[in-house]
């Protein structure tokens, strides 16, 4: 597949995945019907089915790995190119500013809008933050959840598992992490996501945003580490 090809996409998955998610998150969780809007469990499944639609849209093209722990974390593991890792994460990260702006633009929108802290869908932790949780649950939560997803990934998408399965087995186990992760750090185990909302939100969520480049890398590349223990490729 043409290489410009590929980073077109993943920075388009990554719009789609940050528009989606923190938009339900954003926008979504307080609706007309009631102050809770869709809630803890629909944001859950916004990124999930993001990821789900998104897989199969380009994942023919590029893998569709919107995430740069991932494609690190598949460099790391022999399975992509330095050149085309660098290329993917520069895709990935404009693609979820690109998404974080349009979700200002659509929020801002609202009679009194004030951005507030942490807002957009930032991730973040402390007190003030969702359910007040400490950094070293932060740190705890995005190291494990992203090292899990990263062996769900590398399963699924090994030698002996179905690849039409693939994109749903990575969606749902995506969404099951944000029903746990939300109220600690808003869930990111995805630098990119992180990145987009914290440009715009500015704050704490830029102060806090280097714990969510970091431990999910590190999850990522610990997941690339492991993965010969039971996975064939």
């Amino acid at each position: 597949m043409n290489t410009k090809k590929k980073f077109f996409a993943e920075g388009l998955g990554t719009f789609a995945l940050v528009l989606f998610g923190c938009g339900a998150a954003t926008i979504a969780s307080v609706s007309q019907s009631g102050p809770e809007g869709i809630g803890l469990l629909g944001i859950s499944l916004a990124f999930g089915f993001s990821v789900v639609v998104m897989a199969y849209a380009i994942g023919p093209i590029s893998g569709c790995h919107i995430n740069p722990a991932i494609s690190i974390a598949m460099l790391v593991a022999g399975k992509l190119s330095a050149k085309d890792t660098v290329g993917y994460v520069i895709s990935q990260c404009i693609g979820a500013i690109l998404a974080a702006g349009v979700l200002y633009l659509l929020a801002s929108g609202s009679a009194g809008f004030t951005m507030p802290e942490w807002g957009l869908g930032s991730n973040g932790w402390g007190e003030g933050y969702l359910g007040n949780y400490n950094m070293t649950s932060a740190l705890i939560a995005e190291f494990v959840f992203t090292f899990l997803f990263l062996l769900v990934i590398f399963g699924t998408t090994a030698k002996n598992a179905s690849p039409l399965m693939a994109g749903l087995a990575i969606g749902i186990s995506l969404a099951l992490i944000h029903m746990v992760a939300i109220p600690i750090t808003g869930t990111s185990v995805n630098p990119a996501r992180s990145l987009g909302p914290a440009l715009f939100a500015g704050g704490k969520a830029m102060s806090q945003l280097w714990l969510f480049i970091v431990t999910p890398i590190a999850g990522g590349i610990c997941a690339a580490l492991v993965r010969n223990l039971f996975i064939e490729d």
